[in-house]
């Protein structure tokens, strides 16, 4: 290993040139590219366009063409009926008919069924006051928990944490609990659980940075958000994250659905992911595996074989969601870095 001469080595004559050289470069610092730059949005929805159905009936409040950057603003899960002010025994008022506020519907030009609408999450940012609570009769123990509490958070906008109580502080990784393209029904279907078109998912690992991939259903795909969370566990076993407003920047664009998708899939830079939806834990892991299984081998040209065992070996099977009683919903990644670059 060679070393370069220090400075007391140096001509002299050469010194003095690169001294100067130096002095008249404007030098400039190298950017940090592990640090993803959020893109300019095109366009921009408030949170006072929102629904809190899935129907292909529901008008658009938005026309994007594909690859538009959307900003989207949502309002907390409650739609405002649970506030700063609200105590234990306003619980038993709250209306369930008014849950799941969604911010959309989004159109997307050149979107038909047998696409995929691919949104890209590029950032996720909280934007005030939020809350969690128990509420009688919801929740994967509902049977055990049956007295209402209520907790609220002060956060200002962009927190990255928050305190839980004196001895326990809590990181925040917001993302939309419900995120999905409209169903290609009339009917007026509550957003409560995970459906093929997406929906509740309240799958904590579709934060910024993440790609979903919705199976379109209807033409312009029609897409809405909400249900935003500031920090949520696998699972959502009380019936609540930590509920608030948020400002979101996606991506939306408009692709071939080359392998028949249909249910929600996901990807990072890490690991790619599939979900399934099923009234069981057990039923909907087995979706989840086959799921994976065709992913392997359309994707990586396994055996079917092959693939499964590879499932076992590498895959990780995750339970994004309990709260909503019978419909749950389960996730396997498959991390990238196992597969060498073609």
């Amino acid at each position: 290993m060679f070393r370069l001469p220090t400075s007391r080595t140096l001509p002299t004559a050469l010194t003095l040139a690169a001294t100067v050289a130096l002095a008249s470069c404007d030098i400039q610092p190298i950017p940090d590219e592990s640090v993803p730059q959020t893109p300019t949005p095109d366009f921009t929805l408030g949170s006072e366009n929102t629904h809190n159905r899935w129907s292909a009936t529901i008008p658009p409040q938005l026309t994007v063409p594909s690859g538009a950057v959307v900003e989207v603003w949502t309002k907390e899960a409650s739609d405002g009926q649970i506030t700063e002010s609200t105590v234990v025994d306003e619980l038993a008022d709250v209306d369930f008919g008014l849950i799941h506020a969604l911010t959309g519907p989004i159109q997307v030009e050149g979107a038909s069924p047998g696409d995929v609408l691919a949104v890209t999450v590029h950032d996720v940012q909280v934007e005030g006051w939020g809350w969690a609570t128990i509420l009688p009769g919801f929740g994967f123990l509902a049977d055990e928990f049956t007295e209402p509490w209520i907790r609220g958070f002060p956060m200002e906008s962009g927190a990255t944490e928050v305190a839980f109580n004196e001895n326990i502080t809590i990181p925040l990784e917001p993302f939309a609990g419900v995120m999905g393209v409209a169903p290609a029904t009339d009917s007026m279907l509550v957003t409560i659980p995970p459906r093929t078109n997406g929906g509740n998912m309240d799958n904590r690992h579709m934060k910024a940075g993440t790609t979903v991939y919705f199976p379109v259903q209807v033409e312009g795909a029609l897409f809405s958000v909400g249900d935003t969370h500031a920090a949520q566990g696998d699972g959502e076993v009380s019936g609540t994250a930590i509920e608030a407003p948020m400002r979101l920047v996606l991506e939306i664009e408009v692709m071939e659905n080359t392998r028949g998708m249909v249910e929600p899939q996901y990807e990072t830079d890490d690991y790619y992911a599939v979900t399934g939806f099923a009234t069981t834990i057990d039923e909907a892991a087995k979706k989840a595996t086959r799921y994976m299984i065709d992913y392997l081998v359309a994707e990586h040209g396994l055996t079917r074989n092959e693939a499964y065992v590879l499932c076992s070996l590498a895959g990780d099977l995750k339970i994004s969601e309990t709260v909503d009683v019978p419909h749950m919903l389960v996730s396997m990644h498959m991390p990238k870095g196992i597969f060498r670059a073609q």
